[in-house]
């Protein structure tokens, strides 16, 4: 029998090639311009008009039909209870693997909630922001495992999710520099009563085995639906390869990036750099701790060459 992985038949999804995932949606309205999907696009990951109609559109209508549900539990809740509580954020988590697309697709998604009936207010967060800093990890010695579950600060991380989840009005949530490959010390993201947020990250699906504090509670407990972004590896890492030396061209030649050390590398010298990277810490770190998440998300995205997603699978309900 195929598998997600070892212990999760596909069985337990309902697959859909692309083309029958696009037949879902019955739209064909021009959701984003192409300024729009240039801008959420990356350095290495650009948005076509199709793909935005074929695979996202029918995921915001069936996000949405989520949602609604959502909301409409709430108020029969508050109705049984004879209680007025407020409705706490909807919240959608997205896991996958670095240089997968993943920051790509959540901003796409953010892009389309918006513009759900009556325009919510749509926040996105990444779990960037929960790592511990640089100076934190060269003190424990993890600075080659950056990335990796004993790397982020799960508590805070989980502290943010319970105050979403208790409708708090007002939270502030650390931010990180791609650039300085650091927390930012005096910047903070406000989060200030979101109907949606999404919460973007490698390790948003993992179940926390090392934190024996808290062994119980795991970010993705506090999720209302949540997506993996998949491809092959080999499409991975080819992916990663290509994207640390368009790098190298652009922010790494800037003085105050982490990095502009390796601005100067020759297309060899690069390549060969971000394959022992990719061999040493981003592949071991997928293949240990990010993919075997996979069949814990509600729906897997499954990505093939140019990042162009080729089959959907829905965990079945």
């Amino acid at each position: 029998m195929a598998t997600i992985n070892k212990s999760v038949p596909l069985s337990a999804y309902t697959p859909f090639t692309r083309a029958e995932w696009a037949q879902l949606s019955k739209s064909t309205t021009t959701i984003l311009s192409a300024t729009e999907r240039a801008q959420i696009g990356s350095i290495d990951e650009t948005i076509s008009a199709d793909e935005v109609a074929d695979i996202y559109l029918p995921l915001s209508q069936l996000l949405y039909m989520h949602m609604t549900q959502s909301v409409q539990l709430h108020k029969n809740v508050n109705q049984f209870l004879q209680k007025k509580t407020k409705k706490v954020p909807f919240v959608i988590g997205i896991a996958g693997s670095v240089s997968v697309g993943k920051s790509t697709t959540a901003r796409l998604i953010q892009a389309l909630c918006s513009r759900w009936p009556n325009s919510p207010k749509v926040d996105l967060i990444t779990t960037d922001g929960f790592l511990y800093p640089n100076a934190t990890l060269e003190e424990r010695g993890l600075m080659k495992r950056k990335g990796f579950p004993e790397s982020y600060d799960i508590e805070r991380l989980i502290k943010f999710l319970y105050e979403l989840k208790s409708g708090c009005a007002y939270i502030e949530v650390p931010l990180y520099s791609h650039l300085s490959y650091d927390i930012l010390d005096d910047e903070v993201q406000k989060i200030i009563e979101p109907d949606v947020v999404i919460v973007e990250g490698i390790n948003v699906l993992q179940v926390n085995k090392r934190n024996k504090r808290i062994p119980q509670v795991f970010v993705s407990d506090f999720f209302d639906f949540s997506i993996y972004v998949d491809a092959e590896e080999e499409n991975i890492k080819n992916w990663y390869i290509e994207r640390f030396k368009l790098l190298r061209n652009t922010a790494f030649q800037q003085p105050e990036s982490f990095f502009h050390r390796y601005r100067q590398l020759s297309d060899s010298e690069a390549d060969h750099f971000a394959k022992d990277i990719w061999s040493t810490i981003n592949g071991v770190n997928l293949e240990k701790n990010i993919r075997p998440t996979r069949h814990r998300a509600d729906l897997i995205l499954k990505k093939g060459a140019g990042h162009r997603v080729e089959e959907v699978h829905l965990k079945k309900t």
